[in-house]
């Protein structure tokens, strides 16, 4: 069987040569328990991030502002998830709880100003590429509808053609969401900015510190490090 991998794309690269990005498997996530003092250990940062500036101001969503406009999106419009989360944070001081991983990696995601997705390893055939869309992909949204993103369109693509994500990092899948059955994530945190690679050196190690001994396999993409094959096969498609 062939390892599960994570790679960007070449034309991903070319057209987007600052991007930086941290992978982290996380395992034994049932067993995971409680996150809200890690939350909360994470809430200083995120007030003082909001009191600071616009998120408009930030160079951290700024630079995801770019790229969206380089794809042909309307930043207003689309925004990269780091930003969605930070305006609802704005506006409600606080955030719904949702499940304990996810809870947590929306705190760490704050703080950062950084998108970070996490994904269903057990809901993925075979790997992940981050790479423009065909157009033929298949996208399930949360409304139980499926949806064909554009052509050139940066998604995530499994190698059954189930894009995981659309617009790049605007929104998830439905298909690998994490939900009370999820027992291993793959965590993707993505950067743009110039500071990019200092940032989620801090990112990757606010992640170890919090999820411990659940914080499995991980690795720092780069120009010179596009591809991570795992330490485990593909093995199925979870129903």
């Amino acid at each position: 069987m062939a390892p599960f991998f994570l790679r960007h794309d070449d034309a991903v690269w070319a057209a987007h040569p600052g991007l930086r990005a941290v992978a982290v498997v996380v395992d034994d996530v049932l067993g995971l328990g409680d996150t809200t003092a890690r939350q909360e250990a994470l809430r200083p940062g995120v007030d003082a991030r909001v009191a600071e500036r616009a998120e408009s101001e930030m160079s951290e969503i700024a630079a995801w502002r770019d790229a969206f406009a380089k794809m042909g999106l309307k930043p207003t419009q689309y925004r990269c998830a780091s930003e969605a989360l930070l305006r609802r944070y704005r506006k409600h001081g606080g955030m719904p709880a949702r499940h304990p991983l996810v809870d947590y990696l929306n705190f760490v995601s704050m703080r950062f100003a950084i998108p970070v997705a996490a994904l269903d390893v057990d809901r993925i055939a075979g790997g992940l590429a981050i790479r423009p869309a065909h157009g033929t992909e298949k996208y399930e949204t949360f409304q139980g509808t499926a949806e064909h993103p554009a052509p050139g369109e940066i998604v995530y693509v499994d190698e059954d053609g189930h894009a995981h994500s659309r617009r790049w990092a605007f929104r998830q899948s439905a298909r690998s969401v994490v939900t009370d059955r999820t027992d291993r994530v793959l965590v993707v945190a993505e950067a743009l900015h110039d500071t990019a690679s200092e940032d989620l050196g801090a990112l990757a190690r606010e992640l170890a510190d919090g999820l411990g001994v659940h914080c499995g396999q991980s690795m720092r993409i780069a120009p010179d490090a596009r591809r991570f094959d795992f330490g485990f096969d593909f093995d199925g498609v979870r129903s």
